[in-house]
């Protein structure tokens, strides 16, 4: 975890200048997804417990998958 920590600061630091207002929405682009796809597989597709691991709402989970074009369908088994 301490890997992960230090990558998201490194690229926090790298955006701060480069992306004045737009240092949020910059790190979480690059992280949503792969998050998203990654907890779907290990939830075998199961949206209510990927929305429970994620700590979010599953309609919220569904309006993300929809928006960044995940196929849920891809990691049901």
């Amino acid at each position: 975890m301490d890997t992960l920590h230090n990558e998201i600061v490194q690229l926090s630091e790298s955006f701060f200048n480069q992306k004045s207002g737009l240092l949020y929405k910059s790190l979480l682009d690059i992280v949503e997804k792969p998050l998203i796809e990654t907890t779907l597989r290990r939830t075998r597709g199961n949206q209510i417990r990927a929305a429970a691991v994620l700590g979010i709402n599953r309609n919220t989970l569904r309006t993300k998958i929809k928006r960044l074009n995940i196929d849920p369908e891809l990691y049901k088994e």
